[in-house]
Order: structure tokens, then C-alpha cells, then sequence
């Protein structure tokens, strides 16, 4: 976790600079090159493997997105993560969903259910009720929907968050399987 050390310091009165220094601690989104978190502490799995996420997407690159039943640009995004997730198969691409909700109603496991079979979401999907997941994935202001882009050796390549996000991800898949961008 990157923190940066915030001194408030008092200009016009150095005493209570230097008596008193308040340090504020400021979590930063995760940078370039980071690894990637562990998926525990999701409150519940859907669309389930026989295996742990985190062995579904060993040594392979890995699309991570958090999405809310109460987001319509996640739900308007799920067309075109299933086409990415189709070109980039074969070429060992893994996508992991992971519910946050936003509001206490997107906290009923019915309705995600629902929403995962009305938009035929069938990525393996955490459900984060307890924020576990935004904190480990340093996703602070809790954006949805937003997009972790990992190599096979789970280093991240890409962020992206809300309106343009899908299509900044699109962009760094192309760059990270070029043959298959030069093929379409």
C-alpha cells in the first residue's frame, strides 16, 4: 500500500509546527507494476470454479472489474467485457467480477443474481458487501465501474475507471496481445 506523509505546518507560528505535527495518511490507487491482491475476503463467490479465484487466474493475465447492480454504465460495459473476454480467450485472458455495492440494496445476494443472469455475466464473481476487496484493491472512492488490468505474472498494466474506462482497457489489451489486435 503507497501512502504519502501530509505534514500541516504553521507558517506564521513555527512553535506549534514544531511542537505539533499532524500527519494525515492518504492511501493512493494502485501504480503501475503493483501486484495484484489476493481475492479473500469476499462474502460470497458466484458463478463458481471447482477452484479458488486466485488459482483460476494463476500465470495468466487477469481483467479484474468491480461493477454494482445500481451502476448503468457497468451493466451498459457487460456486452463489451464478453467480447473482450472472447478475443482474448485463447490467449489465456481471465476475468474476475467483483460486485461492490454502493448502496445497502445492492447488498441483496437475490438481486445480484438477477442482475448476473439478465446481463449473462459468467466471470467468476465476488460479492464484496464488507468493502474488503475495494480496500485490497485500493479502490478508495469506491468507483464503479472500474478495471484492473494484470499480466500472467499478476503485475498491474492498466487502471481505468467509469465512462471511458472499458475503452482504456480495450487499448491495453491490444498492446498486451498485439498480434491479436493486428488480426482484427
Amino acid at each position: 500500500m503507497t501512502r504519502i506523509r501530509i505534514f500541516l505546518i504553521y507558517p506564521r507560528d513555527p512553535r506549534k509546527s514544531a511542537a505539533k505535527f499532524s500527519e494525515v495518511y492518504k492511501i493512493m490507487p494502485m501504480k503501475i507494476g503493483d501486484p495484484r491482491p489476493s481475492f479473500e475476503g469476499a462474502t460470497d463467490w458466484l458463478n463458481e470454479l471447482e477452484q479458488t479465484a486466485d488459482d483460476y487466474v494463476a500465470e495468466q493475465p487477469t481483467l479484474v472489474y468491480f461493477w454494482a447492480t445500481s451502476c448503468g454504465i457497468c451493466k451498459e460495459n457487460m456486452p463489451k467485457l464478453a467480447e473482450l473476454k472472447a478475443k482474448y480467450k485463447d490467449r489465456g485472458l481471465r476475468l474476475v467480477a467483483i460486485h461492490m455495492p454502493r448502496y445497502e440494496a445492492d447488498t441483496d445476494l437475490e438481486t445480484v443474481k438477477a442482475t448476473i443472469a439478465e446481463h449473462r455475466i459468467d466471470d467468476v464473481c465476488a460479492v464484496d458487501n464488507q468493502h474488503k476487496l475495494k480496500v485490497a484493491f485500493l479502490n478508495e472512492q469506491g468507483w464503479v465501474p472500474v478495471y484492473y488490468l494484470f499480466d500472467a505474472d499478476h503485475k498491474l498494466k492498466s487502471r481505468a475507471a467509469g465512462e471511458f474506462g472499458i475503452g482504456v482497457i480495450t487499448g491495453a489489451l491490444e498492446k498486451m496481445f498485439p498480434s491479436e489486435a493486428a488480426a482484427a
